[in-house]
């Protein structure tokens, strides 16, 4: 990470889903049970959470993320026949506990040492981050935690990230919010915010005119 990037920052806001936690690690656990569909299954069932989310935000109207994220497998599952529905009581545990990527306690643990504030700012809800993070261990490697309930829109909405600033006291210019999301970062950077992009699929970029400051491919790559 180039030392420019961190020069000012008071604080690390990180997005959790994608980013801290492994959205697809619900369905790996049951890979077996769910079968050969598990795959797709995994991808629709994230991007229909995302579509949700999104629509309502431009129709004016919110909903938990949770009841997004029941949504959006049920269509899964009817999408994927062959996928015994059966299952969807354990997925949707494995959701509430899901994996947080190897680097990710090391990382902020690092950071914190640094003296920077560490964040989350997710589209979860309150109740979903809280047993995430509680999950994964990663509890006393946060300063906060920030869901968009407090502002009952989604991201991109710039009130969503406004949330950070306002309850950790900073300006944009002293955050560096990190995402997997492309989307959400360009969604950070069109309010102000100076933004990591962890690419860690190797995507193309999508949105040119919303660059972030940096490409990584993960989270270790901060420090």
């Amino acid at each position: 990470m180039p030392e420019s990037i961190l020069a000012g920052t008071q604080a690390v806001v990180f997005d959790a889903y994608g980013t801290l936690f492994d959205v697809h690690s619900a369905v790996q656990r049951h890979a077996d049970a769910v079968g050969p569909d598990a795959g797709r299954l995994s991808e629709v069932w994230r991007a229909k959470q995302l579509e949700y989310s999104w629509v309502l935000s431009l129709a004016g109207r919110y909903r938990s993320f949770w009841s997004l994220t029941e949504a959006a497998l049920d269509h899964a599952l009817a999408l994927h026949p062959a996928v015994d529905a059966s299952l969807r009581a354990k997925l949707l545990d494995a959701y509430r506990d899901l994996d947080a990527y190897p680097e990710v306690a090391t990382t902020l643990a690092a950071l914190r040492g640094r003296g920077l504030r560490c964040a989350i700012l997710s589209n979860g809800d309150t109740g979903m981050l809280e047993r995430a993070v509680a999950s994964a261990g990663l509890g006393d490697h946060l300063d906060a935690v920030f869901s968009v309930d407090g502002a009952r829109v989604f991201k991109t909405h710039p009130a969503a990230y406004a949330l950070a600033l306002d309850g950790l006291g900073v300006a944009a210019g002293q955050v560096l919010f990190c995402s997997s999301n492309r989307w959400d970062v360009a969604g950070a950077v069109a309010f102000g915010l100076k933004a990591a992009w962890i690419n860690r699929r190797g995507l193309p970029d999508e949105y040119p005119d919303l660059p972030p400051a940096t490409v990584i491919r993960s989270l270790d790559a901060l420090l």
